[in-house]
């Protein structure tokens, strides 16, 4: 997936609370009495500055900023589905219990994250992307072990690439609440990284790239 793509997901979630809770800081901040005299209009306000960040040239939200918070949506829906596909198709105890987490996560997530992407005239996807469709089609033809080993792989793959998307974002984003959340959405991506990396060892489970 791209993401940000399925991820990672769950990190998402955390990423998604971040994002919430900046909205309501802002909101917060636009709240409070003027500054000193003689203050930049805007200065030490997180609402205008923000809002200015967010902007380009013709006065709208960035593309970039847009296309990041959509990915992620759709990222979190695509591993919302490949968990519960995997509930159904696994036998193996630790690969539901990370398919569960991916749920509960990105679930979530989902939830907290489309304030945001109103805020920024983002709309809700309305359905997963066609790469996560032809994954989810695989895996669906698969069971037991073979389809244990295909889930790991797909999920450690998009993992580092929801990571480096996340990491892009927090560098190059332009609207800084975006960029913060992106910056500690990578944190739990990586964690998140971890946890499948340590699955597939458990598992033996060779994920190297081919």
């Amino acid at each position: 997936m791209n993401y940000p793509h399925n991820c990672g997901k769950r990190t998402v979630a955390v990423a998604g609370a971040i994002l919430l809770s900046a909205s309501l800081g802002v909101a917060q901040a636009g709240q409070q009495p003027s500054g000193p005299a003689g203050q930049t209009p805007g200065q030490n306000n997180p609402a205008m500055d923000s809002q200015m960040n967010a902007m380009n040239a013709s006065g709208q939200p960035s593309p970039t900023d847009k296309m990041f918070v959509k990915k992620a949506l759709q990222g979190g829906m695509a591993e919302v589905q490949l968990g519960q596909l995997t509930l159904q198709k696994s036998n193996n105890d630790q690969v539901k219990q990370f398919a569960q987490r991916m749920i509960d996560d990105h679930t979530k997530l989902g939830d907290e994250m489309r304030p945001v992407a109103q805020q920024l005239g983002v709309s809700d996807p309305n359905g997963v992307s066609k790469k996560d469709k032809s994954t989810m089609a695989k895996l669906q033809a698969l069971s037991g072990p073979a389809y244990d080993e295909a889930y790991i792989r797909d999920m450690v793959k998009d993992h580092k690439q929801d990571l480096r998307d996340f990491q892009t974002e927090a560098s190059s984003g332009q609207d800084q609440t975006v960029k913060d959340a992106a910056n500690q959405g990578s944190k739990v991506i990586a964690q998140h990284l971890q946890m499948i990396q340590q699955l597939a060892k458990d598992q033996n489970v060779n994920t190297a790239s081919k």
